[in-house]
């Protein structure tokens, strides 16, 4: 789920995400930039954990860049490839799950750096397509390429993931360079009938190897200085100092909001000679960005009498995916996502918490809670026909519950690796605030979001004995929507277009009960 925007020094890098598709002229290259570009590539070795155990795996990152570009212009990396081959021990996992194909979805720390500063973008969403698996005795992967090793006589898998990435902009002139750091994979199974194994997928987070040189590109920065002032005296900056960076509104790119303003007075004018529809969707190269953040809370569970804590969860987001402007209706309706980022796996921080199991028996266990499926969805709403321009947001994930290491009156009890929630539930979280002056809950300044779920029953749990209906009865709560309210507190975006305001790097909220 965005860019890991860590200001390193005094001079901010500005971001902002960019799709294939260059809709205003603002955005393209000049034609000197465009002009000289190279086609940049970097091979590495990955340290990444299989259930087969470590495995060493062999990455490609390549991408077009520009050779030069000038301070504050947009550099647009093209034709992003990472292209990653998996060797036949990480690949026995799938054999045994009658898998007939498998996909991926990567996603890539990049770290790009000029002079002292850096600062991370997530170059995230690349989906590789579903490759076939190669069977015992071949001698390539599927799509052509030399196995990696063998295993009993099955070659390694190669799976190619591409998309578009986060553009950057450089503040200072020099030597910038881009940096692949840490590799997170989502690998989806298929059978033959097309139909998701059981378990459907698994997430691996992979470290670079130690040892290596791991720059993608450099591109020379230049000043951009004004042909009529006089040169620099030696010593002396080509560049003039910049304004301290402002706190982005709405979490929107700098420019976004002249540009949607004139996009909607354009509608207004036309609507005068030809009704038409009044929505406007905003192109998403215009208004698309990213953020991180963290959220804290609790979670209610009424038939254990208790509450667990909640994070602080690192959280990535895309913001404004989405972004419809509705100037006949006086509405706003954005949707964005979130992932959760634990140790590069979509989950939330373990929690440990200890309640009285049927009123009396205490009980401690540590609680996971893992995303599973898309990203969640944020959706907000704004009224723009009042001067506060009130604001309802909702937050919607899909999660499973696991529980491990738990105690029965101080007693250890086994319910061995695999005690979780039979499937998926929605947590649902709403927020209100407003804009004008800030109050409430705001996705780019946070606040409170609260909700409830239904816990579903539990599968999976004991060794030696059954316990999914010890489990079941004593926190499971189909229909019981009042057993399980959530409070999240969510703090302040750090947003990749501003890595040096106020609220970057991300801070933990305090949360509230």
């Amino acid at each position: 789920m965005t860019v890991d925007a860590r200001a390193a020094a005094r001079r901010p890098i500005h971001w902002a995400v960019g799709g294939a598709l260059v809709v205003a002229t603002a955005l393209v290259p000049s034609a000197e930039s465009a002009a000289a570009e190279q086609k940049s590539e970097v091979a590495l070795r990955y340290d990444c954990p299989f259930p087969s155990g470590p495995e060493e795996v062999d990455v490609v990152v390549s991408a077009v860049l520009p050779t030069s570009a000038r301070t504050g212009e947009e550099v647009r990396p093209g034709q992003v490839a990472v292209e990653v081959t998996l060797p036949p021990t990480a690949l026995a996992r799938f054999a045994g799950l009658d898998a007939a194909t498998l996909s991926a979805v990567a996603r890539l720390t990049v770290r790009n750096s000029v002079g002292d500063t850096s600062a991370d973008a997530s170059w995230q969403d690349l989906t590789a397509p579903p490759a076939e698996l190669p069977t015992a005795g071949a001698g390539e992967g599927a799509d052509g390429g030399e196995g990696q090793g063998e295993d009993e006589g099955q070659a390694g898998l190669t799976l190619t993931a591409t998309g578009d990435v986060p553009t950057v902009a450089f503040g200072s002139p020099g030597r910038a360079t881009l940096t692949p750091g840490a590799l997170a994979l989502a690998l989806t199974s298929l059978t033959g009938a097309g139909e998701p194994t059981t378990p459907p997928g698994l997430d691996v987070a992979c470290t670079p190897a130690p040892g290596q040189e791991p720059e993608l590109a450099a591109i020379a920065i230049r000043g951009d200085q004004d042909p009529s002032s006089p040169a620099p005296r030696p010593g002396e900056s080509d560049s003039a100092p910049e304004p301290p960076p402002a706190r982005p509104a709405e979490g929107l790119p700098p420019t976004a909001r002249e540009r949607i303003d004139a996009l909607t007075e354009k509608r207004r004018e036309a609507l005068e000679d030809d009704p038409g529809s009044c929505p406007i969707e905003i192109p998403p190269e215009w208004v698309m960005t990213t953020a991180e953040t963290y959220a804290a809370g609790y979670a209610n569970a009424a038939k254990l009498d208790g509450a667990a804590a909640l994070g602080p969860a690192f959280m990535k987001v895309v913001l404004n995916k989405r972004y419809i402007n509705d100037s006949c209706a006086s509405t706003v309706d954005v949707s964005s996502e979130v992932d959760f980022d634990y140790e590069g796996k979509r989950q939330l921080p373990p929690t440990k918490a200890t309640f009285l199991s049927y009123g009396f028996m205490p009980t401690t266990a540590t609680m996971t809670l893992e995303q599973v499926g898309p990203p969640a969805a944020i959706h907000t709403h704004t009224v723009t026909n009042t001067p506060t321009y009130p604001e309802e947001t909702t937050v919607t994930a899909r999660l499973v519950m696991r529980l491990s290491d738990v105690e029965v009156n101080g007693v250890p009890l086994d319910v061995g690796p695999d005690c979780r929630t039979a499937r998926p539930f929605e947590q649902v979280l709403k927020g209100y605030g407003q804009s004008y002056p800030p109050a409430g809950y705001l996705v780019a300044y946070g606040g409170s979001l609260t909700g409830y779920a239904h816990i579903p029953p539990f599968e999976g749990c004991g060794t030696t004995e059954d316990l999914d209906p010890i489990f079941t009865s004593a926190i499971s709560s189909p229909g019981k929507k009042a057993d399980n309210y959530t409070k999240m507190t969510q703090a302040p975006l750090c947003v990749a277009t501003n890595p040096e305001g106020p609220d970057c790097p991300p801070r933990k909220p305090e949360p509230e009960r």
